[in-house]
């Protein structure tokens, strides 16, 4: 059966053909010899307007063109002179003009340029957050000096064990490095293990307490020359407070580097983190090979030593660890930075950006804010100790199958002196998703609102103070009302950067209740 294919004419030679059925397949005629030679420049190509003279640079002329190229620390820019394109280096000035690079007179600061730029590429992620740099320069503080602190106390276990004299046993000194060493690995699986969903919850909080194990570890480990008989019970203590640390590191260093990879770059900037450790720690090596060396002649003196450097080498670490969680701002979602973000929307009907909530949050060393507060809210199941009040027991009663959650009150006593406070907690369903974790939330935040608005002179709403059809009343307007905002809720969180698909829960806000359908 033959058939006529209307389109072959679009695909014809476009030298050959000379008309077309649609006009922007519609091709200038051109001769192979002046076709190569409109690849190669474009200045024999008549614009309507202008005639060749105008367009064609004179030899000694460069006319610079709108294109300029970063490499390998050097700035260059296209020029046409004469008939020919060059590719031309140029000095980036402050004002963003550029002038050309004559001869060798500026050729120290050029080698200083380039070697400043070949160490940005070496170290840095070409595209990463603004705040990487501060957490950089913090973390260089940290590496230095805690790498130097590990070589004083590696020097006194050695001295502890009497390796280097000739009273020591090798084998006995194997023996109890080993058994040391298998211990912590015990207990940093088990650590491990535990507390698996804190490193998600509570990243900042874990990894700032862990460091300070972490530095509290090297302190026992220099006290093993003082008390050699209980060496092994000392560097096992250490070797497991050290191992402990090590696993919370690298189970939270991957939400870190997610964090600066603005440009999903996790790779690049996970391995300039790796290179970052290595030299700032060879750089804190370096420092404590040094002071020894100036101490080597006087073996008291180097002997006490670490116990001197101790105190201030633990101060600048943890003070760099400190200031650098302060700069990592986490765009993924937990039940305390949702708060924070709903509670803004609340008030302003804005979402704060991820550096504005991370400030707010800060490292959390004393617990959550939001725990602190009058109303706090919790995620989880009801607590049987807790007193329910009967009026939210009878509204549990009238749950259907549709609802993802349901929120309630609760009087449950908390702190050391166990006093009773009053709280909201929110029970979620086994099939409840991100929505229903960020509706019902933000459902309870206008909740604790219209009871913080509806307070008395001395204290707030109590569970005396509502009724059933009170309580009826506030959840139905409640759900009204977050259902209404969810959208535009949702779109500005998007574009502030958050997260949205999941939000990360802790292993008791995990706990869900199942819908009985056969109970109705």
């Amino acid at each position: 059966m033959h058939s006529t294919n209307q389109s072959s004419r679009l695909f014809q030679y476009p030298c050959k053909s000379t008309s077309t059925q649609y006009p922007i397949f519609i091709f200038p005629k051109f001769s192979s010899r002046k076709f190569v030679k409109s690849l190669r420049t474009s200045i024999d190509y008549k614009q309507e307007g202008a005639s060749k003279e105008d367009l064609v640079v004179p030899s000694n002329v460069a006319r610079r063109l709108p294109i300029i190229i970063k490499k390998s620390g050097k700035v260059s820019r296209y020029f046409i002179k004469g008939d020919s394109l060059e590719l031309l280096c140029v000095d980036e000035e402050e004002d963003d003009s550029t002038s050309f690079c004559l001869g060798l007179d500026d050729g120290f600061w050029k080698l200083i340029r380039l070697t400043s730029s070949a160490a940005k590429d070496f170290f840095l992620p070409k595209q990463v957050s603004d705040n990487y740099i501060s957490y950089v320069k913090w973390k260089f503080l940290h590496r230095v000096f805690s790498s130097a602190l590990q070589v004083l106390a590696t020097q006194a276990m050695f001295r502890a064990i009497g390796i280097g004299q000739s009273r020591s046993l090798a084998s006995s000194a194997a023996f109890n490095w080993i058994l040391k060493d298998g211990l912590g690995r015990l207990s940093r699986c088990i650590y491990t293990a535990s507390l698996a969903s804190a490193f998600d919850t509570n990243l900042k909080r874990v990894r700032f307490s862990t460091s300070v194990l972490f530095s509290l570890s090297i302190g026992v480990e220099l006290m093993t020359p003082v008390f050699p008989q209980y060496f092994l019970l000392l560097a096992s203590i250490a070797n497991i407070a050290k191992q402990i640390s090590l696993s919370c590191y690298l189970a939270t260093g991957s939400a870190v580097h997610r964090s600066f990879a603005v440009a999903d770059n996790l790779g690049e900037v996970s391995a300039k983190a790796q290179i970052q450790t290595v030299c700032f720690d060879n750089l804190g090596l370096l420092l404590a090979v040094l002071l020894n060396m100036l101490f080597q002649h006087n073996q008291r003196l180097q002997a006490c030593l670490p116990f001197v450097l101790y105190p201030i080498f633990s101060t600048f670490d943890l003070l760099g660890i400190y200031q650098g969680l302060k700069h990592i701002n986490l765009q993924t979602l937990t039940k305390h930075r949702l708060e924070i973000i709903l509670e803004r929307w609340i008030e302003f009907r804005q979402v704060p950006s991820p550096a504005e909530v991370s400030k707010e949050e800060g490292i959390g060393l004393l617990g959550s804010r939001g725990s602190k507060r009058v109303w706090p809210i919790r995620i989880g199941c009801l607590d049987p100790k807790a007193q329910i009040p009967t009026l939210l027991m009878m509204a549990m009663q009238s749950l259907c199958s549709d609802d993802g959650y349901f929120i309630t009150m609760e009087l449950s006593s908390q702190g050391f002196r166990r006093i009773p406070k009053s709280g909201i907690v929110i029970c979620l369903r086994e099939e409840a998703n991100s929505v229903d974790v960020i509706t019902s939330l933000l459902q309870t935040c206008y909740i604790r609102k219209s009871l913080g608005a509806n307070r008395t002179k001395r204290s707030y709403l109590s569970f005396s103070d509502l009724t059933l059809q009170d309580w009826t009343l506030l959840t139905r307007e409640s759900k009204r009302a977050a259902r209404d905002d969810f959208i535009a809720l949702n779109k500005q969180m998007q574009e502030q950067g958050w997260i949205v698909k999941n939000v990360l829960l802790s292993a008791e806000e995990q706990i869900r209740y199942i819908f009985d359908k056969n109970q109705l």
